[in-house]
């Protein structure tokens, strides 16, 4: 058997989705830990609250389709009594075909379970060292504090730890003028659950040019380091004044009345009041001022409160091929496992499957003495994979289906994904039951 070391505790450092997830499933197994959050006594310059797995982008958790890749995400870790997904389906809020969640309700959830149970001690805390002797999962999420990061750099000899996201404004939804605005889901899917502000071509070339000369907040090194699947929106806009309309402001599938227009910006719902709505696709670092100046420019938002204005932010993460396997282990240092962001992984959903496939790993490692990495036909073994296999420019990933291997026999393309969903479960099936 596997010999722990260090005090015999598991432990885990931030208690985001990752860090959460992973302490839940490994205090279920029977195992003790010891989960550390340095908030709210130091903040990150991101979050809000000292609450476990805050949401700090989005509120949603994207598509509910099991044949979409972070649909046959949440499957699968359903199938291994996910918390993050507990708390999901109890804080649900309307949003079509998606799944979004009310922050307040999803954190509250998820820090009550971890309180709750015996076999968790929480630790209110910053680590700043590495102890390379102890059985520790890195989970410090994609705003590790500087110190954490310092030392994982020199622990793990790694030159670059980071690159920069943003989050996008929230408004307060009794300022949202309806006789403007109207409620649909793209193509009529799921219930009418977004507001949406429509623009003639007229009013968004105007919102366009505001946002070109708008002023943003400087950040060193910025442009060389920003992630593509969180793009601000005004960067999206410098690459061309078309971008927008296939991006955030996508007209298609939403006509009302027969209608098109030439632009639109979604609202999503952000709590389970229905009292804060989020831009979607709108994350920005933009200053405070410009950005009241554009969102108030948008059709049935002149008057928009602006309860939570658009930031950039760090968020770091490994260069994880070099440093972990499969199994989220890594390779110089047995003891430690990363997961979540930091991990290479990017998503709350995928953050949060990352973590709970390490802490499957870590089970598996105490209980039979060896690592047992899910099949990659699942797609939280594929995205194991990812990000332990070489690759000369590494970035972080999204849930895809394209991380799957091919199915290997002739098929109807539309019955593809189909396939991959069944195929998944069926390994993942066979994977609890040897186990």
């Amino acid at each position: 058997m596997y010999n722990m070391s260090g005090d015999d505790m598991i432990h885990i450092i931030g208690a985001g989705l990752a860090g959460s997830e992973a302490a839940y499933y490994l205090a279920n197994q029977g195992f003790q830990v010891k989960l550390y959050e340095m908030r709210p006594d130091k903040m990150t310059p991101a979050h809000q609250t000292g609450n476990f797995a805050e949401l700090v982008c989005s509120n949603s958790l994207r598509s509910n389709d099991p044949h979409n890749a972070v649909g046959m995400l949440k499957k699968e870790m359903m199938m291994f009594d996910s918390l993050v997904m507990q708390a999901a389906l109890h804080s649900e809020v309307p949003a079509g075909s998606s799944l979004a969640v009310d922050r307040h309700l999803f954190s509250t959830y998820i820090e009550s379970k971890i309180h709750q149970h015996p076999m968790i001690e929480v630790v209110r805390e910053e680590v700043k060292t590495i102890h390379l002797n102890e059985l520790t999962v890195i989970a410090a999420g994609p705003l590790a504090s500087d110190a954490l990061s310092k030392d994982i750099q020199e622990k793990f000899h790694i030159d670059h730890l980071h690159f920069f996201d943003a989050i996008a404004p929230i408004i307060e939804a009794s300022s949202i003028d309806m006789n403007v605005c109207y409620l649909k889901s793209r193509y009529d899917k799921g219930e009418a659950a977004y507001i949406n502000c429509p623009m003639d071509e007229e009013t968004y070339h105007a919102f366009y040019n505001a946002i070109i000369q708008s002023k943003k907040v400087e950040i060193k090194d910025f442009e060389n380091n920003v992630f593509e699947g969180c793009m601000p929106f005004e960067v999206m806009a410098e690459r061309g004044k078309e971008t927008l309309l296939f991006g955030p402001m996508k007209p298609v599938g939403l006509e009302k009345d027969g209608k098109r227009f030439h632009a639109v910006v979604q609202l999503r719902q952000d709590d389970a009041a229905k009292t804060m709505y989020n831009i979607v696709g709108f994350q920005t670092h933009l200053t405070w001022d410009e950005q009241k100046k554009v969102i108030q420019m948008i059709p049935g938002l002149e008057k928009a409160n602006i309860l939570r204005y658009g930031v950039m932010h760090r968020n770091t993460y490994i260069e994880s091929p070099k440093i972990i396997n499969q199994s989220f282990q890594s390779k110089a240092h047995p003891n430690i496992f990363f997961a979540g962001q930091i991990s290479g992984v990017e998503g709350y959903v995928e953050s949060a499957a990352s973590g709970l496939n390490a802490a499957i790993q870590i089970s598996q490692l105490l209980k039979n003495n060896k690592l047992n990495p899910l099949p990659k036909v699942t797609m939280m073994g594929a995205m194991a994979a990812y990000v332990s296999t070489p690759n000369p420019s590494f970035v972080p990933m999204n849930a895809n289906l394209g991380l799957l291997p091919e199915l290997g026999f002739k098929h109807k393309k539309k019955m593809r994904k189909e396939m991959y969903y069944e195929r998944s479960m069926e390994a993942l099936k066979q994977y609890i039951g040897e186990i």
